[in-house]
């Protein structure tokens, strides 16, 4: 974009502590680098004083806590990532026993509706507290007649989002706790539900429910992501966040005046996060041992005090006094689903019939080096994409989804596209799908890189869309390479593409995937100007190719 140089690093700044005050509730990490796995890293066998955590990567804001309860318990706690449900996961299918001690999320509440994952936690020790919040843009709270905003309903917000007064970004719930809390608040809120949500409750609130999310401007597989897009966001398109309030809170610490936050607390009730530290029934005696004098010194009032000030996050301890600036006022806790096929259902409910629909175009490279082992990992990556037994909405394509497969190489080979009809008509999704995975198994590999000509396709593509339907659905481009471009268009060419393209379209992002000897260089200019995201895919193609289905 052709930004003034003043302004440009003004918006680098904000960037860079928007990121460090609003980390990730996914394994996905905020900075400007491909996503790693921080679980590889992780010691496989135990070790004396060492306890290995799974944990929410927002937790990296108390690592200057844990260094001093390295000295002064003598316990090192090793935290390796996940997203909370995907973490839960982890737990159940026994993949956790023996690789972990201890699981650290922002709730344990999905965890607890398997019997088999609640199975594995020994004992659990709440740490702290932060409601999911809904923050809304001061000069929008105006508009909205909210006043100070301490008497806003649910009702009030899925009002003004039905009327296209509020618009607003929220974390993918599949994948993201903060999303998932959202989602399970405003089920409870508009159901009326008093007791454990029912499927009943659910079908109750879904014309509601679909009007709440005509407001859904941003979505994200992360915290930290999305507030980078709030920052990015053209002035108007996005007037608030659904999040937790700390890190509401903590945005609010590093953002402008005019983008600044008002968080919302609903007086009908909130979904909170109370961050438990877990130990799992597979974890020894030593780290039993360690894991009680740790939760000992995060339970001592002046620890308590500073973990409050360090993340803006609520004690949890009597006696401890909150950060300033944390209101005293209390909301009743919504009830959660009664049962994980309740929790699922909704889940899968939002995927496919409550969210705007999407568009997402993924341009694959088909060139000669992706022949064998690396074009056969990417067909299966794909495949796994039209598989329909994703009981919560996590991985394979949605109903109403828009899908384009770009094959390239030199040049473009192909483009085909294809909409994923809803479940229960007629014809139902499982014919596109199979369609899509058809087209999938079809590529071949042979020729160059022409990159930079196939990203300026795939926008191409879009708009075409875009103009033949006049709709309005989350749109992203995903861009599969295992080498550098080396033929066509230039990083600078594209550059020049991009900042004349309208605004509309300059804002979609493009999440590049690192594959074999990608040039990292290019993918991640490529990211950085169009508000995108690197990943990596050198471990897993189909671990990240679920993974971007939380940005989608």
């Amino acid at each position: 974009m052709n930004v003034p140089t003043t302004r440009r690093s003004r918006l680098t700044a904000v960037l860079a502590a928007v990121l460090a005050a609003a980390t990730a509730c996914t394994s996905s990490s905020s900075a400007p680098a491909p996503h790693p796995n921080p679980s590889d890293s992780l010691a496989e066998t135990a070790r004396p004083g060492v306890l290995r955590v799974l944990a929410g990567s927002e937790l990296q804001d108390l690592q200057p806590v844990l260094d001093d309860a390295r000295k002064a318990t003598g316990v090192t706690v090793q935290l390796a990532f996940t997203g909370t449900l995907d973490g839960a996961d982890t737990v159940s299918s026994g993949r956790a026993d023996g690789k972990y001690d201890a699981v650290w999320f922002p709730s344990d509440q999905y965890l607890r509706l398997d019997p088999t994952g609640r199975s594995k936690v020994l004992s659990e020790t709440p740490v702290m507290v932060s409601p999911v919040a809904v923050g809304v843009r001061s000069s929008v709270l105006g508009d909205l007649g909210w006043g100070d905003g301490s008497k806003v309903t649910w009702a009030q917000i899925g009002d003004a989002a039905a009327a296209g007064r509020l618009s607003y970004g929220m974390s993918d719930p599949s994948r993201s706790n903060s999303g998932f809390s959202a989602l399970v608040a405003v089920a409870s809120a508009f159901s009326g539900a008093g007791a454990a949500l029912t499927e009943a409750d659910v079908q109750k609130a879904t014309p509601q429910l679909k009007q709440f999310f005509t407001g859904q401007k941003l979505t994200s597989g992360s915290s930290g992501w999305l507030a980078q897009a709030y920052a990015r966001a053209e002035p108007g398109r996005v007037g608030a966040l659904v999040n937790y309030e700390s890190v509401l809170l903590s945005m609010n610490r590093t953002l402008p005046p005019e983008q600044r936050l008002t968080v919302v607390r609903p007086v009908d009730g909130v979904v909170s996060a109370d961050y438990p530290l877990s130990l799992l029934s597979s974890s020894g005696q030593g780290e039993r041992d360690s894991f009680q004098r740790l939760t000992g010194y995060l339970l001592k009032e002046d620890v308590q005090k500073r973990i409050s000030e360090l993340t803006l996050r609520r004690p949890v301890t009597a006696g401890a006094s909150p950060a300033a600036g944390l209101s005293t006022d209390r909301r009743r806790e919504l009830p959660f689903p009664g049962t994980r096929a309740v929790a699922d259902g909704l889940l899968a409910s939002y995927q496919n019939e409550l969210r705007r629909p999407s568009r997402t175009v993924y341009v694959l490279d088909t060139s000669g080096s992706m022949e064998g082992a690396r074009l056969d990992a990417l067909k299966a990556a794909l495949g796994r994409l039209t598989g329909t037994d994703d009981t919560r909405g996590v991985r394979r394509f949605r109903d109403r989804e828009e899908v384009t497969l770009i094959s390239f190489a030199s040049q473009v080979k192909w483009t085909r596209t294809h909409v994923v009809p809803p479940s229960g008509g007629r014809p139902g999704p499982e014919a596109e799908l199979a369609s899509i995975d058809a087209d999938v198994r079809s590529l071949r590999a042979e020729g160059g890189t022409a990159l930079y000509d196939s990203l300026e396709q795939a926008y191409r593509v879009i708009e075409e869309q875009q103009r033949a339907s006049g709709d309005d659905r989350f749109t992203s481009i995903v861009l599969m390479t295992d080498g550098e471009s080396n033929q066509g268009a230039t990083d600078g060419d594209f550059r020049r593409f991009h900042d004349a393209l309208p605004a509309a379209e300059k804002a979609i992002p493009v999440f590049p995937i690192k594959f074999g000897e990608a040039a990292v260089g290019q993918l991640q200019g490529i990211a950085d100007v169009s508000g995108g995201k690197l990943f990596d895919g050198g471990g897993s193609l189909d671990g990240v190719f679920e993974e971007i289905r939380g940005y989608q």
